[in-house]
């Protein structure tokens, strides 16, 4: 069981990822809630947190209408299934066959498959087909491999589903950006040496304390330009949005990443300036509360220190935990942000 303070936090802000690891008994009208119960808020004083249902149930509290708290192992169970058949069918697989598959009707089954996963089973289905093609794709093989690898039923719907979300065409990122023009420089901030690279699509790059060598190591095949003009006026606004973190949030990105990478990458990009959220908040925002681990993973690939704000993410425990480019910038970027 949790303690009461984080209990209290989370049911007040109808935290999802908490459900089923605690209920919520209101003493006043003798019922217990899911902590992500959309109904009206009861106060701190008429409240008692149980373990699970048996225990509020043997407290003589009866289940909320509402919000159902004894059905969230079901729907954790069903949504399992689905991702399961999802991943087993080709194409994109049909709400209705995927509730009926779970005895659910097909709106509700959306609601409990969006709100467990942060995402639609048609979006899930197309989220992991894009996922498996940029797998395939990195892995070297063909354009053409990974259009079938992916499941996708020609080239044209592959184009279609990836183009703009890859930045650089596919062929071009399988060549190791055969083709692309990236701009990049190396200025002096008052946070170190900072290398700056961006496609005709936007910022691909930033980081500290690395050289060309680096970016040509990531990028062995694309032509790399040392600042153009064009490059120079989007190189000022990255290196003030550095100066004074928060700012900056308008400036172009061109990043890839897995589907879940890029999920958690948005969800970073939410973080007001000055707030922090821990690694579990994150994964619950990215709608996999379990994937703790992962999303560690995905904030140390992000590929553009502070304009997708990694730094922003912290332990459960409130300490800085880990940076790429060193804590004393972290901590830096962080108080900068509280001044």
């Amino acid at each position: 069981m949790i303690d009461a303070e984080t209990a209290w936090t989370a049911f007040t802000r109808r935290d999802r990822s908490f459900d089923g690891r605690f209920v919520i008994g209101v003493l006043t009208t003798g019922i217990y809630c899911r902590p992500s119960c959309a109904a009206r808020q009861p106060q701190r004083r008429n409240v008692r947190f149980f373990a699970d249902s048996g225990d509020a149930r043997a407290a003589g509290l009866r289940a909320c209408k509402r919000c159902r708290p004894d059905e969230v192992a079901r729907d954790e169970a069903a949504v399992l299934a689905a991702i399961d058949e999802i991943k087993s069918t080709e194409g994109l697989p049909q709400l209705v066959e995927l509730a009926q598959a779970v005895g659910y009707s097909p709106t509700h089954f959306q609601r409990v498959f969006t709100r467990a996963t942060g995402l639609s089973p048609a979006a899930y289905a197309r989220a992991l087909r894009e996922e498996r093609a940029r797998e395939a794709l990195s892995s070297g093989g063909s354009v053409t491999e990974a259009i079938y690898e992916a499941g996708f039923e020609a080239p044209s719907r592959f184009y279609d589903s990836l183009e703009g979300k890859l930045g650089m065409a596919p062929s071009a990122w399988v060549k190791g950006g055969e083709g692309v023009r990236i701009n990049w420089a190396v200025v002096t901030t008052s946070l170190g040496p900072m290398l700056v690279a961006a496609t005709d699509k936007g910022v691909c790059r930033l980081s500290f304390n690395e050289s060309r060598e680096d970016l040509a190591s990531r990028f062995p095949n694309a032509e790399l330009v040392h600042g153009d003009a064009e490059f120079a006026a989007l190189l000022q606004r990255v290196v003030d949005a550095v100066e004074h973190p928060g700012t900056g949030g308008d400036i172009p990105l061109d990043v890839r990443g897995t589907a879940f990478q890029e999920r958690v990458w948005a969800e970073l990009r939410k973080i007001p300036p000055g707030e922090t959220r821990s690694y579990a908040e994150i994964a619950a925002a990215a709608g996999k509360p379990k994937a703790v681990r992962a999303t560690g993973s995905a904030n140390g690939a992000n590929n553009v220190a502070v304009l997708i704000p990694c730094h922003r993410v912290v332990r459960s425990d409130g300490s800085l935990g880990g940076y790429a480019y060193g804590l004393d910038i972290k901590r830096e970027l962080l108080a900068r942000e509280t001044q």
